[in-house]
């Protein structure tokens, strides 16, 4: 057995924690219930199993890709460390007074999001960095000191310094990290010009403070799982996923901890970007539901779109404005309060509504007896039959039906007298509109027609329902990769090690400076290099640039990619000619007569990906025989058909499955309504496509 080819890939979701053992081309891989208080432990019972399953030892294990939804629970669920902030005079209240704009722009009665820190926490210095980087008014060192030691008796944890301008000229927030290293050496510091150096002071103070917030429980947690490890016997290196796609070392994680806010969707967003290379696919919705939320993306040429701003916690009915920005490279999708463990209940309105509430692992849906009583999105699938009761997670939980009916009677069936059955009807086919509707959104946000995109589904509750969502969204076709159930897992362990350098320098190109951009363009490219090289010294690396453009007078820009040459000579007119055509790609036409300007300028360094073999699509071959009979609930057809139960790991490549049918494996199950049809493909998707049409 060749010893360097082991890895391990750990995603911690909301419900489950996934574990993947990678020994050469053969894969192991389980799911435990998440332990919310100690999340290491899930961990090492998780890697306990894959390396049972694989007979090897945990010192065996050569690399460890992790990415977890810890940092987001936590601004999510306000359980970070008690953190001062520093910032501006006069500027104290920005991160409540947030922007000018409103996320309900009628609603009268609108109620924000209350910041992360009370104004309490937050103080001020006198000191002002011009909007060009020149110092207005000088920061004096005594003043910080009295500061200092004021805060210090207040007994912060964490301390985020945002000052103003400082993405232009870091020299005040540099004095006041001095100061605080001296007065309190054991606090934790955060410098807006090292966290989000970009400018818009509302989301970096934001950023800056998020990543104050959770930075000494993100580096206990990380040290408690490196000792756990220890233990266990394992020595190898551990990275993280980050929000972005890429990898970072442990050391760069537990410094720029928010960076890894989304870092388990990221790696289903890689994952599903690998799938599409290997099929050739240009245009491929990314769809990842598991015990808490469904994740959707656009993956436009084999790779996923990306975007700089991502909000977490979003209040209002998922609406953009409405939640906490935070200003990182982030894979860009969206996210709904849409899983298996999503609860259900009756508003006043007398209509079903699910999530975000979840009953994640603690106590879980109804039907897993450990004390849940609401509802979930997994009771009702159980009671349509879309689960076996003796089978769910391997054998390794058995799901209770009479609990989830009763459940589902109990919250919504009494209300709306509706028996259990067309309880559960209702419920779900309010989550799949509910997953359905984002999607349109999304895909009309980034111009798209999502007729034309295939759909690739994994998580563990998302091939129960990616069928339903084509016949809604009008997607001919859907592949189920092997391993979906732990899609995210996998993904990091195809994601490359990558860093993104940001840098705000605005510049109009009537006043285009090329000597400017290319020292700066050099600088974030030897900046965002450095961290690559950390993780991996001999790599090769590639840089991908980026500056973010608008017309002048506009509140948002786009992300215009720059070639290696169009970075060493940049040119005004080449500048102007990229930015138009991505503007009328977006947006129809472009304007004519307007100046354009440049806000952020950005460069992506990244290892290069490894060579993926194709895959030629078989044709539908024999029908199997099926592995037994249940009764499953189709939304299209209002009723309950007969189906075929089929075992995937016996299917061979081209056998055809016809619905209505369920295709059943350890992770999850895979459900084809009666107007698709599924067909093995060699490499072990399962390649849907509506009945009696063929295969490409």
């Amino acid at each position: 057995m060749d010893q360097t080819s082991i890895r391990m890939g750990v995603d911690i979701g909301g419900t489950f924690t996934d574990v993947v053992l990678e020994v050469g081309a053969q894969q192991y891989t389980t799911k435990v219930l998440t332990t919310y208080l100690a999340p290491e432990d899930a961990i090492i019972t998780g890697l306990q199993q894959v390396c049972d399953q694989a007979d090897i030892k945990p010192a065996s294990i050569q690399q460890i890709i992790h990415g977890t939804t810890l940092a987001t629970n936590a601004l999510i669920e306000r359980r970070g460390a008690r953190t001062a902030f520093i910032t501006t005079h006069g500027f104290r209240d920005v991160i409540e007074m947030r922007s000018e704009s409103r996320f309900e722009q009628y609603d009268l009665n609108l109620t924000l999001p209350e910041p992360l820190l009370p104004r309490q926490q937050r103080y001020t210095v006198k000191e002002r960095i011009g909007a060009s980087g020149d110092v207005l008014i000088p920061l004096q060192r005594s003043e910080v000191e009295a500061l200092v030691e004021q805060i210090e008796p207040a007994g912060y944890e964490s301390v985020a310094v945002g000052l103003m301008h400082s993405y232009l000229n870091d020299s005040h927030e540099t004095m006041v990290r001095e100061v605080l290293a001296e007065k309190m050496p054991g606090v934790s510091v955060s410098l807006s010009s090292e966290v989000s150096p970009q400018m818009r002071e509302y989301e970096r103070f934001n950023t800056v403070v998020a990543n104050a917030y959770i930075k000494p429980m993100m580096k206990s947690y990380l040290d408690r799982l490196g000792g756990q490890l220890q233990r266990e016997g394992v020595t190898c290196k551990i990275f993280l996923m980050h929000s972005g796609g890429g990898i970072i070392s442990i050391e760069s994680a537990a410094e720029f901890p928010v960076r890894l806010v989304e870092s388990g969707p990221a790696g289903g967003a890689v994952f599903a970007a690998h799938i599409a290379a290997r099929y050739g696919l240009d245009k491929v919705l990314s769809f990842d539901m598991g015990g808490t939320t469904a994740k959707i993306c656009l993956i436009s040429n084999q790779a996923p779109k990306t975007s700089r701003v991502f909000e977490v916690a979003r209040t209002y009915r998922f609406k953009k404005g409405s939640g906490m920005p935070i200003s990182i490279p982030v894979i860009d999708m969206v996210e709904i309060g849409a899983g298996g463990g999503s609860l259900a209940r009756v508003d006043a309105m007398r209509q079903i509504r699910v999530g975000p509430e979840s009953a994640g692992s603690e106590p879980g849906p109804a039907c897993y007896g450990l004390g849940g009583t609401s509802p979930a999105v997994t009771d009702a699938d159980l009671v349509l039959g879309k689960l076996d009761p003796d089978n769910f997670a391997g054998g390794s939980i058995t799901l209770d039906s009479q609990r989830a009916a009763d459940a589902l009677l109990d919250t919504l069936g009494k209300s709306l007298d509706m028996d259990a059955l067309t309880s559960a009807y209702g419920l779900s086919e309010v989550v799949d509109e509910n997953m359905a509707n984002a999607a349109r959104v999304h895909a009309v946000e980034n111009g798209e027609d999502l007729s034309e995109y295939t759909m690739i589904a994994f998580g563990g509750a998302a091939p129960l329902h990616a069928g339903r969502l084509c016949e809604k969204l009008g997607v001919d076709r859907l592949l189920v990769p092997p391993g979906a159930g732990v899609g995210s897992a996998i993904g990091f362990l195809r994601a490359p090690f990558s860093f993104e350098a940001n840098r705000s320098v605005y510049m109009r190109l009537t006043d285009f400076r090329p000597d400017t951009i290319r020292s700066l363009l050099a600088d974030l490219e030897t900046e965002a290099t450095g961290f690559v090289r950390s993780c991996d010294a001999n790599a090769d690396i590639e840089a991908e640039f980026k500056a973010y453009m608008r017309y002048t007078g506009q509140g948002e820009e786009i992300p215009v990619v720059l070639t290696a040459e169009q970075a060493t000579n940049p040119d005004a007119t080449t500048f102007q000619q990229r930015f138009e055509q991505d503007y009328i790609t977006l947006f129809g036409r472009a304007v004519e007569g307007m100046d354009i300007e440049i806000t952020v300028w950005s460069v992506n360094a990244t290892t290069l990906a490894e060579k993926i073999e194709p895959v030629q699509s078989l044709p539908a071959g024999a029908k199997v025989p099926a592995n037994g009979q249940r009764s499953i609930f189709d939304p299209a057809q209002g009723q309950s058909l007969e189906s075929s139960v089929v075992i995937r790991t016996g299917l061979q490549p081209g056998d055809l499955v016809p619905g209505p049918a369920a295709i059943t494996e350890d992770e999850t199950t895979i459900i084809l309504p009666r107007s698709r049809q599924a067909v093995r493909q060699s490499d072990g998707c399962i390649d849907v496509v509506q009945q009696a049409q063929k295969l490409s």
